[in-house]
């Protein structure tokens, strides 16, 4: 099968936060692919002159990039709305829509992989590129969303199950599409609404994926189609947080109230073991953070984190949206 050919550039949404070298980086990389594009920078209420740089930036690029300020930090989710809006308003504007942090780097092959792919999927909705790691997400309905081995990763592939020029790309079903490069089909949008945004970042593709999935659309992994998240974090406290408070609101909304007392009843004892024995903590561990979002959970404080823990330094980076707790989704 070849990838048809359709005169519409293919829209991309970028969200960004405060790394604007990074995310002209990713511009320029997303610019020189396969396929032809259109940009989407969304800026959540980056510092002055962060923005300042960006938008010269764009400006050099104004026939291919456009920039939409939301003037705060909204989140992942939220800035991802901005920009999913705009795209649905357009009919012109294709049937596909990439979604992605301001610092990723989709190989070459990758877009065309993933649209060849999508080809052969009448009901494909969500799809996501491949990280190499040879991981695929599942969604638990005690654990929420998280990443396990998948089961048939084809040895001929290499770079860790990954060509990086997309050659022998091939679909695989997959609970929800991860955050660091995905695509949203506009029929699927259009019927089942966009992100949740009282989940504001982490845990929003998860509850989309089982509103597309009850609708009967599919969702899937590009096996083969690589990215890479070009951020390396660390264990910020409000990455905890909102991956604590936003699992417990997914298990709740996906299984009930049972499975989300379950759920609370294992973060407790987790956080706890983590405090009295360090070396069983996870990558990403604060304990006052997973307490304030096990609080927050039973107040139904949701959307933005609180200010005490999301307060500069730590403010919420959207590029950290790739990284993950094994044991929750984003």
């Amino acid at each position: 099968m070849t990838l048809s050919s359709s005169p519409t550039p293919l829209r991309v949404v970028l969200v960004h936060w405060n790394q604007a070298q990074a995310c002209i980086e990713t511009i320029d990389r997303f610019l020189h692919r396969e396929v032809p594009v259109r940009i989407t920078v969304v800026d959540n209420g980056s510092r002055p002159e962060a923005l300042k740089q960006l938008t010269r930036a764009v400006d050099e690029r104004q026939s291919q990039v456009t920039l939409i300020e939301v003037g705060a930090n909204a989140g992942f989710g939220p800035g991802a709305n901005v920009g999913l809006r705009e795209f649905l308003a357009d009919p012109e504007d294709g049937d596909w829509v990439v979604l992605a942090p301001h610092d990723v780097d989709p190989f070459p092959g990758c877009l065309a992989s993933m649209l060849l792919e999508a080809q052969a999927q009448p009901m494909a909705g969500l799809m996501c590129a491949d990280v190499g790691d040879g991981m695929i997400p599942v969604i638990d309905p005690y654990f929420g969303g998280m990443v396990v081995p998948a089961t048939h990763v084809r040895s001929s592939a290499a770079h860790g199950g990954a060509a990086l020029d997309g050659e022998g790309a091939h679909w695989e079903d997959a609970a929800f599409p991860h955050g660091t490069l995905m695509m949203l089909r506009r029929d699927c949008l259009a019927e089942i609404g966009l992100f949740d945004e009282r989940f504001f970042s982490y845990c929003e593709e998860a509850d989309l994926a089982l509103r597309a999935r009850a609708a009967g659309w599919s969702i899937g992994l590009i096996r083969g189609a690589r990215v890479q998240n070009i951020h390396i974090g660390s264990g910020l406290a409000v990455v905890d947080y909102l991956q604590t408070r936003n699992t417990l609101l997914l298990v709740q909304e996906m299984s009930g109230n049972y499975h989300a007392f379950i759920r609370a009843w294992f973060t407790i004892v987790q956080t706890l073991r983590g405090i009295q024995k360090p070396s069983t903590r996870p990558i990403i561990f604060d304990a006052r953070a997973r307490v304030m979002g096990l609080r927050d959970f039973v107040l139904r404080r949701f959307g933005p984190p609180p200010s005490s823990i999301a307060a500069a330094p730590s403010q919420f980076d959207p590029s950290m949206h790739g990284a993950r707790n094994n044991s929750s989704a984003g």
